[in-house]
């Protein structure tokens, strides 16, 4: 798509206690033109289609860039919230217009981003040429993955916030204040509103993530399941010093949801982007777990339960091996064990992990074949200050504990 200047948007002013902004639409290939940062910047090739990320920060950290053009080659990416742009700003640090000689001067205010009012409430935002004038404040890696992603992305519509003449301490007072004060969202709320929308999609499209959500979901609200009302958002902490009520214990969804994850794929990721990026083909259908069945390699123990849509059978599993953490060590544990903590759940999760190939190659995953198993291990006192000293290595030490007595 071509792009003619000047270019006019419709524009919403925004008054906030810094200073105005305007709120506009622009794609992402006029946002490649015409922004750049002072350390990162994409520079269009000769068949004025493809870009060329340049620049210090790409070469620090080019796989997050890849990653996000990854998601946005995607059939369901979305980027509703904004870039922040400082409009009027070169890259040599100068604001536009602001030269020496009154001839440069005036030839340069014809190439400024200008703003004004069309009618009550409703602004036009011109801008003249397609100089690189507006300095990124916030989003750069976003933007600049457009550049990475496939071509018929360039013309996707970004929001943008758009700052004029916003001196420089104050775009650094931005970036500062929305890179330092925002705080990361827990992953097992993370988890929880992942997998909002389950109902709405069939099983065959979920990603590794959702089914995990789902069966984690599972696990904690079916009656006769062991972790019925013990799974929680919120976070545990693997090593307070306070007791743990044996009866009434509860972990996070992440861990349940991380734990069956490493049953299932190596690279959740991955699998999400194979299963949600466009088929251009023209007799495409939506892919489904089968289609990604040969698209990389993958051990994960239960892998081939995820790509057959057997997902009962996976929860089975999942649900026989913790019937019988709860009889042989959760049950009969000391309030101060670490068994019954986030480390001692993972420890767990990570042996299942272990010894799931062979419940599959004996057709036997019933809770007697898991007891069994791990029965050699059901001494173990795990609220020794052995486990208390090993701070983060205790999840590994437990493991290995229970992995020496039965045997594997």
């Amino acid at each position: 798509m071509t792009i003619t200047y000047p270019l006019q948007v419709p524009a919403l002013r925004v008054e906030q206690p810094l200073g105005a902004f305007y709120a506009v639409v622009l794609s992402a290939r006029t946002l490649l033109d015409l922004c750049f940062t002072e350390a990162l910047r994409a520079e269009k090739l000769a068949d004025g289609e493809t870009y060329e990320v340049t620049g210090t920060q790409r070469l620090r950290q080019p796989k997050r860039l890849n990653e996000i053009a990854n998601y946005i080659n995607r059939e369901d990416s979305a980027f509703p919230n904004s870039i922040i742009l400082a409009a009027n700003y070169r890259e040599d640090g100068r604001v536009e217009g602001e030269a020496d000689d009154e001839a440069v001067e005036q030839q340069e205010f014809r190439r400024r981003w200008t703003v004004e009012e069309k009618n009550s409430g409703c602004y036009l935002l011109t801008i003249p040429t397609p100089e690189r004038l507006a300095a990124i404040i916030d989003g750069q890696h976003r933007l600049f993955a457009f550049g990475l992603a496939s071509a018929d992305h360039r013309d996707d519509q970004l929001l943008c916030s758009v700052y004029i003449d916003l001196p420089k301490p104050l775009q650094a007072h931005i970036f500062a204040t929305i890179n330092s004060t925002q705080k990361p969202v827990d992953k097992s709320l993370t988890y929880e509103l992942f997998g909002y929308n389950l109902e709405d999609e069939a099983s065959s499209r979920w990603s590794p993530e959702k089914l995990a959500v789902f069966l984690t979901r599972r696990l904690g609200s079916d009656k006769g399941s062991p972790m019925s009302g013990r799974i929680a958002v919120a976070p545990q902490n693997d090593f307070r010093e306070e007791e743990v009520d044996r009866n009434h214990w509860r972990v996070s969804t992440a861990v349940l949801v991380q734990g069956i994850l490493r049953l299932i794929s190596s690279n959740p990721k991955s699998d999400s982007n194979a299963l949600f990026t466009k088929d251009t083909s023209f007799f495409a259908k939506p892919r489904t777990r089968a289609d990604i069945k040969d698209l990389r390699r993958d051990r994960s123990p239960l892998r081939d339960l995820y790509i057959e849509e057997n997902d009962q059978l996976l929860y089975n599993i999942v649900e026989n091996f913790l019937t019988a953490a709860n009889r042989l060590f959760w049950q009969p544990a000391d309030p101060r064990s670490f068994i019954l903590k986030t480390v001692g759940i993972q420890a767990l999760l990570d042996v299942l992990r272990l010894i799931a190939p062979a419940a599959i190659a004996n057709r036997n995953a019933t809770v007697e074949f898991f007891e069994h198993r791990l029965r050699p291990a059901a001494d173990i006192n795990f609220s020794e200050d052995l486990f208390r000293n090993a701070s983060g290595s205790g999840r590994s030490l437990i493991r290995n504990r229970i992995l020496d007595a039965i045997g594997s």
